[in-house]
């Protein structure tokens, strides 16, 4: 596997999203104040109306990807050894769309495709204590 950047700590917003993705949990936030509306990436108060009052929630993990474009050459460490690879926006079911990696086993500018269904999985690291959420086709 890849050794990824990893998060950096203290950090209060996102630390429950990375405690989450341990325990192989994708988690996000609804707000609430304004009728539960949908608050991602993690922040510390409602990007709808402002209110802190934000409760956490374990999506099911499963989306579509809605847009995507592939990498074919990265110099980034943690990257390189990639290949191609996707980065993809998929529209997570509970109602947010997230930026992520789309991983297929064969060539990505013909395996993932606009619409297609995706579901979460965590991503080990050779290093550091924090997979990485990544889709995959279902």
């Amino acid at each position: 596997m890849p050794n990824r950047p990893q998060p950096s700590f203290p950090e209060a917003d996102t630390q429950h999203y990375w405690d989450g993705a341990k325990v192989g949990e994708l988690r996000y936030q609804t707000c609430t104040d304004c009728g539960g509306k949908v608050n991602f990436v993690p922040t510390a108060h409602c990007q709808t109306c402002g209110s802190p009052n934000l409760k956490w929630n374990v999506s099911k993990g499963d989306g579509v990807v809605y847009t995507y474009s592939v990498v074919r050459q990265n110099r980034i460490p943690g990257f390189q050894e990639l290949g191609a690879y996707a980065v993809a926006y998929v529209d997570v079911d509970e109602g947010f769309r997230m930026l992520t990696n789309v991983v297929v086993e064969g060539d990505p500018t013909k395996e993932v495709k606009i619409g297609q269904r995706v579901r979460v999985e965590f991503e080990k690291q050779d290093s550091g204590d924090y997979p990485i959420p990544v889709f995959r086709p279902v």
